[in-house]
């Protein structure tokens, strides 16, 4: 886990994601990709609400206020970026070399948003985003597409920072192939935790014993003492379980695999996954 890429978005939110992403790197002196896509003013319309119904003047008008807005959000990201590094003494290096410590780069790039930071994620070990509170230029749905396309795990960051991602890791299992893969993905962070945490929902009353023993059986293979805990949910939906359970147990970092249903030219995903993308109260490790 040592190649972390971190789209930076000019944001309020960047503050988080910036500490989020130090966080992710630290236990392995990884180094931070700092990707910012400028956002032109005619793509920012096609995902801005009620830009498309504009016209004449009222159109103008609104392209100009998010050519201000595009600018602005670039000049920050940059400070952000630069602020960040001086704040946390970290290196600003281009070439890759061993460290003793977490190091960072900056890269910029002009339109074409998605596509950009998709490609840019494929070549990365993780990817650490945020969860904005408007589209800033980028789809409204650009965290479902990341996960669907990227091919690699996405960590999103919580709205507040955190001071570590590996005390206690909450990981969620079910018997599945997205589960496995974010097992997998989730390993380097699993094994540098101090408490594992790994929580099951018992839906239909079916029996999970043995799926629980064998992953912790797995687990133990890769040096991790891994707690098991089933749930048999009564009253709430399984997104409220898996949140309470992350509560009791103080969870760090929630790991899970994220899991969609073909719906014509897109996939969307579930509501327990759309939960952990929008709604989760700590830091998630996602991987589709």
């Amino acid at each position: 886990m040592k190649s972390i890429l971190v789209p930076i978005g000019g944001s309020s939110t960047d503050k988080t994601l910036l500490d989020t992403a130090l966080a992710a790197a630290r236990p392995f002196c990884g180094h931070l990709q700092f990707l910012h896509v400028h956002v032109g003013a005619g793509e920012a319309a096609a995902h801005t609400p009620h830009a498309e119904f504009a016209m004449g003047p009222a159109l103008a008008q609104a392209l100009r206020e998010l050519d201000v807005e595009a600018r602005t959000r670039s000049a920050d990201a940059a400070q952000h970026f630069h602020d960040f590094c001086a704040r946390s003494t970290i290196t600003v290096r281009d070439t890759p070399a061993l460290s003793n410590g977490v190091t960072a780069s900056w890269h910029a790039d002009d339109g074409h948003a998605l596509k950009r930071i998709m490609q840019r994620a494929r070549h990365h070990d993780l990817v650490v985003v945020g969860r904005a509170p408007k589209a800033n230029g980028l789809p409204a749905d650009f965290l479902e597409q990341l996960l669907i396309g990227c091919g690699r795990p996405v960590l999103i960051s919580n709205s507040a920072p955190p001071s570590t991602l590996t005390g206690t890791i909450m990981v969620c299992w079910k018997e599945s192939a997205e589960a496995a893969r974010a097992v997998s993905a989730a390993m380097p962070f699993l094994t540098n935790a101090k408490r594992v945490v790994v929580v099951s929902v018992a839906e239909n009353g079916e029996d999970l014993r043995d799926s629980m023993s064998d992953i912790a059986r797995q687990l133990a293979w890769n040096g991790i003492e891994a707690e098991t805990r089933i749930i048999t949910p009564r009253d709430g939906a399984v997104p409220a379980v898996l949140a309470s359970a992350a509560q009791e147990c103080g969870a760090d970092l929630v790991v899970s695999g994220a899991y969609g249903h073909s719906r014509m030219h897109q996939i969307l995903f579930g509501g327990c996954t759309q939960s952990m993308i929008r709604k989760a109260d700590r830091p998630v490790l996602l991987m589709h």
